[in-house]
């Protein structure tokens, strides 16, 4: 009987080390982001625990006061009140998945990934692919974060390990959402992260709408990908929009630049990168007068910077790669010319400084985050990078692991049910707190957190914030705005539906 009780009280003092472990595996989960007990989760899951898959759970539609943090005079119809102004009300998500219980046979919870990370060759994107050196980091920092939630103890709920599911976003079109298809069906991811192109990436969300998938875009800088306004879709990195109105702010209300010219690249990202600078610049009464495009992969720019000398601009905006960026800024110095040069994120990176040479020091970027903080979180994870990978984390990397996290962790929150964990994400309780910063997500899911300017200075970036710059930051409360009588907008906001009424 004794030796009895011996092995009693032995296995009851394993079973009890083996639960304190587990607590402390989820405490540790706890300790770095939003705890899992915090009332506002708690509120919010027992609202989604709808049992009938026709009841729609009572979740208050957030309302922004006004789009992206735009500075009133900036913002556009010259101060006018449209009849709707969009992007402002939360996309709700009616749709039945609440109801689904966890499958009950699981040995993975898989998590998709698409990014560009083997090189291809296609007409859509202008001949072979060059964004390979971008999606290879923001698939290291995805996979990190991934290892290191199943070194925690996996899906904590019920011991198993999450599995990494890698797509190549090639630049076909059409084939990213040919992957989405194959991730949702054929593999049966919980969520996705990706991309970086944005026209890949505005067709892959389209499928994840109808294969109602969550995903969480942590490369493209698109302003309009979140425009899309579809509720399965939200962002954790600083758009170019975002990016544009510090660049904008930081040339006309700080520098006192009276003209900026714009050279950019003739894809997708160029043409929507500069968008926001040209409008900002026009509606701040000091129009660009010029934007030269140029082909991706081109060597010689003599004819576009020709024209960029013609037109007398104080300052020049450069939106493309780093290489092109570097070549465009060598030529214009060869050729003498001076002005201040302005460029958009992708610069930041090695093969620009690399390139310029000396012509580097002075430049300036948008960029999303900034990589020399000092943050505990942002030093933990660099070093754990730098162990796995033996390289400095960058950019992409960075926001691919705080997007892995916070889907994780949601899934952690939620359980199994993608319309769950859409609600999680999409009712954060407070900013996520990332190694990028704080991710404060906009009533449509777009992070309009702080972004920053690096400077290239004595031979390395220096990262400025708003504050350090003495730049007012984002949304300044309007004038008094012309607003349109009541009874057209009772009328559907259309002022010719007033003159068909009478």
């Amino acid at each position: 009987m004794k030796g009895r009780a011996v092995i009693a009280t032995a296995l009851l003092a394993s079973a009890t080390l083996v639960w304190a472990a587990d607590k402390a595996s989820e405490q540790s989960a706890l300790q770095e982001w939003i705890p899992f007990d915090h009332p506002k989760l708690v509120a919010l899951l027992e609202k989604i625990d709808v049992k009938d898959p026709y009841t729609l759970p009572d979740l208050e539609v957030r309302k922004d006061e006004n789009y992206a943090n735009t500075t009133v005079d900036v913002e556009p119809f010259g101060g006018v009140r449209p009849f709707n102004e969009f992007f402002l009300k939360q996309m709700e998500y009616t749709g039945p998945g609440r109801a689904e219980p966890e499958p009950e046979h699981l040995d993975t919870v898989k998590i998709g990934f698409i990014g560009p990370i083997m090189s291809t060759v296609s007409v859509a994107t202008g001949g072979k692919s060059h964004e390979e050196t971008l999606g290879i980091p923001m698939m290291q920092g995805a996979r990190l974060a991934l290892e290191q939630w199943n070194e925690r103890g996996g899906y904590l709920k019920r011991k198993i390990p999450f599995e990494f599911v890698v797509s190549n976003d090639n630049g076909l079109w059409g084939a990213s959402g040919n992957e989405i298809i194959k991730q949702n069906y054929r593999d049966r991811v919980w969520a996705i992260l990706g991309t970086i192109d944005g026209a890949n990436s505005h067709i892959a969300i389209r499928v994840a709408l109808k294969s109602e998938v969550v995903m969480m875009n942590v490369g493209d800088t698109d302003p309009t990908f979140i425009e899309t306004n579809i509720p399965w879709v939200m962002r954790n990195i600083g758009d170019d929009r975002q990016q544009s109105y510090l660049l904008v702010d930081y040339a006309y209300r700080k520098m006192g630049y009276k003209m900026l010219g714009i050279i950019r690249a003739s894809n997708r990202y160029g043409r929507f990168g500069v968008r926001e600078v040209r409008d900002s610049a026009r509606r701040m009464g000091k129009p660009v007068p010029i934007e030269m495009a140029y082909k991706v992969g081109q060597e010689d720019f003599t004819l576009e910077i020709e024209r960029l000398e013609k037109a007398g601009v104080d300052a020049i905006v450069h939106w493309g790669d780093a290489v092109e960026g570097a070549k465009i800024l060598n030529q214009m110095r060869a050729r003498g010319m001076k002005q201040p040069y302005l460029a958009c994120d992708r610069c930041v990176q090695p093969d620009f400084a690399r390139i310029a040479g000396a012509n580097a020091e002075g430049v300036v970027c948008a960029y999303p985050w900034n990589p020399k903080s000092k943050a505990q979180l942002f030093q933990k994870f660099r070093n754990a990078y730098r162990a796995r990978y033996g390289l400095e984390p960058e950019t992409y990397a960075a926001h691919a692991y705080d997007g892995m996290n916070m889907v994780i962790w949601a899934i952690q929150v939620a359980g199994l049910n993608r319309a769950k964990i859409r609600d999680v994400l999409a009712y954060l309780p407070e900013p996520w707190p990332g190694v990028t910063g704080d991710i404060t997500l906009s009533a449509c899911l777009d992070d309009v957190g702080d972004v920053f300017l690096a400077e290239f200075k004595n031979g390395d970036w220096q990262y400025h914030s708003r504050t350090d710059l003495g730049i007012a930051k984002g949304y300044i409360p309007p004038r008094d705005r012309v607003s349109r009588p009541e009874s057209e907008v009772a009328l559907g906001g259309d002022p010719r539906a007033k003159r068909t009424k009478q």
